[in-house]
């Protein structure tokens, strides 16, 4: 999957780095090590960074895990993200300065808030703190909608969003009672898959923000499943 996406796209690729689908941040030696195997195997693949995030059993940053983690990809010329797991820290203020004590490049967050717009005032303090040291990354129901006044009040460089469609299935037989799934709804007749209309248009009201915001650049990163 990952040589695939790297051979349909030739912009800035980040792999996620998570040792288990589901649970917590919190990590085993067995499971850190899976994480730093796959770093590894990540950089074979031609990425460009990886993203990861350890914690605590208080909630706050394991820096000594995210420290080995960060200093393998380092070494490998990777870039690195934080990712939401800063989001489950009980200070994020506190969890911003670890980051920047172990030197990560990035942090995605929501501002601790269930959405980027509801952590809008948090997200602004984060960039005026990490101002230089580290880059705040808004993710969380981020739609071109709401793009250019995050952009504006929060004086953001980068953006995430999954920018996200529903695909659904064209298979005519569904076997009554059976799913592969334990979801319910059984998700076996649909998923999500990257928009590139909304990936555009997020772009365009990034770009559009930041043109009004001195030294601010517009940018967007997009997750999906599939493109």
């Amino acid at each position: 999957m990952i040589r695939a996406c790297r051979s349909a796209f030739s912009g800035q690729l980040m792999v996620m780095v998570r040792p288990r689908g589901g649970g917590d941040f919190v990590y085993s030696d067995a499971e850190v090590q899976v994480m730093l195997e796959d770093i590894r195997t990540a950089k074979a693949c031609g990425v460009d960074g990886v993203v990861f995030g350890a914690l605590r059993p208080d909630g706050t940053v394991d820096a000594t895990i995210t420290g080995r983690l960060w200093g393998l990809a380092n070494e490998l010329g990777l870039d690195a993200t934080f990712h939401r797991a800063f989001d489950m820290t009980p200070d994020p203020i506190a969890a911003l300065d670890s980051l920047m004590m172990l030197g990560l490049p990035r942090v995605l967050t929501s501002g601790g808030a269930p959405s980027a717009i509801e952590g809008a005032d948090t997200l602004a303090a984060l960039v005026r703190r990490g101002h230089g040291r580290i880059t705040v990354l808004a993710g969380g129901g981020v739609t071109p909608g709401n793009t250019g006044e995050l952009v504006r009040r929060c004086g953001l460089q980068e953006l995430h969003s999954t920018a996200k469609r529903v695909e659904r299935s064209q298979v005519l037989y569904r076997r009554p009672g059976m799913s592969m799934v334990s979801a319910r709804p059984p998700q076996d007749w649909e998923w999500p898959v990257a928009d590139a209309l909304l990936v555009r248009r997020l772009v365009e009201a990034a770009a559009e923000a930041a043109a009004e915001e001195p030294g601010v650049s517009g940018g967007v990163t997009v997750a999906s499943r599939r493109e």
